[in-house]
């Protein structure tokens, strides 16, 4: 039995307690949120003996093996090492940080420890998106191009659910993340060239609300990624794969071919929810005692890269 704390119990955190419950061997110990009240009322719907305000609270239980991340973005980084330094194992939900110095601390953390340090790069795992990488690693499909699109109308810090939320999101370090990652995943191969613009900044919230990337790998296949907090519909992302022998659109947890037909997804994992897809694989990798898809290690490029267009885009604001 492998047991959890999830630090973090917003409308993200309850999708990973939603899947947890799924999950033979896995035992949700502890919930920890900012508010003592919100983290209480958690615990008591999902089973978790302990709840408290404070990761370190968790950290000091002797029946809490594994820590499950879902805080503020610029907590990622330093709660990831803090859960190792305890010697927990740690998943992070993305991003694994917003700095690529941060980044390059906790994959040389995890290193040093030798404990499951995984990022919640849900992509790999959704069945649609698992469907296309099968297609890949069969030899019957090659991407040629990427194009995708991520839209959301958010000019207020609200959550998933409609709640306020304490800290900014971040088109750049958060949501193009899940993006540039599956990019390299599916190819199989590095980027070797990538350029960013961005739109004005919000004036209270402080952050560009419009993006536009383009990328390009070491064998040639291009990505085109369009990204918005000012779309008023529809919301999400959605991701259309340019291939040799087909074209693939993953909306959601659907696929369809380049002409709108649906492709049956039913068989291709134990689940439909990426989210406890994600989540078995961080209970079998601690488990088995094996390297997880989405570990640390195997997504850092995808942070060296948004690290460069960060640099990019610090550069453009400073232009006149």
């Amino acid at each position: 039995m492998t047991g959890i704390a999830l630090v973090g119990a917003g409308a993200f955190g309850e999708k990973h307690l939603d899947g947890l419950r799924n999950i033979e061997g896995a035992k949700i110990v502890s919930v920890i949120s900012r508010r003592a009240e919100q983290a209480s009322e958690v615990a008591a719907k999902y089973g978790a003996r302990h709840s408290g305000t404070e990761l370190a609270e968790a950290l000091a239980l002797d029946d809490v093996d594994a820590v499950i991340l879902c805080t503020p973005t610029q907590m990622h980084a330093e709660q990831a090492i803090a859960c190792m330094d305890a010697g927990k194992h740690v998943q992070v939900e993305i991003p694994l940080s917003d700095s690529w110095a941060d980044a390059l601390a906790v994959e040389a953390k995890a290193r040093e420890t030798g404990l499951t340090c995984m990022v919640g790069h849900t992509r790999r795992f959704n069945p649609s998106h698992q469907y296309v990488k099968q297609q890949i690693d069969a030899g019957e499909f090659t991407i040629q191009a990427m194009d995708i699109e991520t839209y959301f109308f958010r000019r207020k810090n609200m959550n998933a659910k409609g709640e306020p939320r304490s800290w900014t999101d971040h088109l750049l370090w958060h949501h193009s993340a899940h993006s540039i990652d599956i990019f390299q995943y599916m190819t199989g191969s590095k980027v070797i060239a990538a350029n960013a613009l961005q739109g004005p900044k919000h004036p209270e919230l402080g952050i560009a609300m419009d993006m536009s990337i383009q990328m390009k790998t070491v064998a040639g296949q291009i990505l085109t990624l369009s990204l918005s907090f000012n779309n008023n519909g529809p919301l999400g992302t959605f991701f259309r794969y340019i291939g040799d022998t087909a074209t693939y659109i993953a909306r959601y947890d659907d696929l369809v071919t380049g002409h709108e037909e649906p492709i049956d997804l039913s068989v291709v994992a134990i689940s439909s929810n990426g989210i406890e897809l994600q989540d078995r694989e961080f209970i079998a990798a601690i488990r088995d005692g094996r390297e997880p898809n989405s570990s640390v290690g195997q997504v850092l490029d995808c942070y060296r890269v948004i690290g460069e267009l960060a640099a990019s885009l610090e550069a453009q604001d400073g232009w006149s």
